[in-house]
């Protein structure tokens, strides 16, 4: 599961009225520069990283494709929606998926976020360690009419749910998050992507190559996805963690009780590692 998300922004203010203001996060705690954004009865799970050399991303760059925040229920959903129709923001996409329903937004610096509620896990059609995923048009009316009296702030409950990728090879990716994490392969069939999970979740981080194969890594001095942290099992523990990714040629270490990784596409991934 993803606990934590970092982005680089711009303007601190700016993203502030974005994920506090408009979409109902609570900040936590802010400092010169940063701000740590949840609910208020969980730890906080965006934080928000600004500087003035932070320039905007160039484009066919791999990094953020979207982060997903998951609600915790349909009629969560409904109403995160209705607050969004109200204050008149531009939507850039609707979606069923199958095993959950989406609504897609930008935030101010041009990075992709998904709303999100799954649908009952019985629900949900599997091939062996694969789930059925698709991408159809959203019964926005339907959800419309589960939406009750448009609230202020996102439901105890909501979590960062995955988080989406561009990257430069689909092969490169697998190595990391599969071989080297120990994530299943929930869904290889969509063209150009990837999606992988555990505990028998549809996905807690995608991939894909949409952008073009080769892409190179966001530079370090723009706007969008700073690192991510991940929990992951592993009977071995962290050691064995480690040893893996470094025997598949990828950058480890130990930081303070923590496994610090980067994956190919230069994305740092922070690693708890439970039995």
């Amino acid at each position: 599961m993803v606990r934590e998300v970092s982005l680089r922004v711009g303007d601190l203010s700016r993203s502030l009225s974005f994920y506090r203001d408009l979409l109902g996060l609570q900040v936590h705690r802010e400092e010169e520069g940063r701000a740590w954004l949840g609910t208020p009865e969980a730890p906080p799970f965006l934080v928000l990283l600004a500087q003035e050399k932070y320039r905007p991303r160039p484009p066919r760059t791999s990094g953020l494709f979207h982060l997903a925040i998951r609600l915790p229920s349909r009629r969560d959903l409904a109403g995160a929606f209705k607050r969004l129709l109200e204050a008149r923001v531009a939507l850039s996409g609707f979606a069923d998926h199958l095993v959950s329903e989406a609504i897609y937004l930008t935030d101010p610096d041009g990075e992709g976020v998904e709303l999100y509620a799954d649908r009952p896990v019985e629900s949900w059609k599997r091939r062996g360690e694969e789930i059925e995923m698709d991408t159809l048009p959203l019964d926005w009316r339907g959800l419309l009419e589960e939406a009750e009296e448009a609230e202020g702030g996102l439901p105890a409950g909501t979590s960062i749910g995955h988080v989406h990728l561009s990257v430069a090879s689909l092969k490169a990716s697998e190595a990391f998050y599969s071989r080297g994490l120990g994530l299943s392969v929930t869904m290889s069939s969509f063209p150009g992507a990837l999606f992988f999970a555990s505990g028998g979740y549809h996905h807690h981080v995608a991939v894909n190559t949409w952008s073009g194969p080769g892409i190179p890594p966001a530079p370090p001095d723009t706007v969008g996805l700073d690192g991510f942290a991940m929990e992951i099992q592993d009977p071995a523990g962290p050691a064995a963690v480690a040893e893996r990714l470094k025997s598949l040629g990828f950058p480890c270490k130990e930081v303070e009780g923590v496994l610090v990784a980067t994956d190919p596409d230069s994305i740092k991934v922070t690693l708890v590692v439970t039995g």
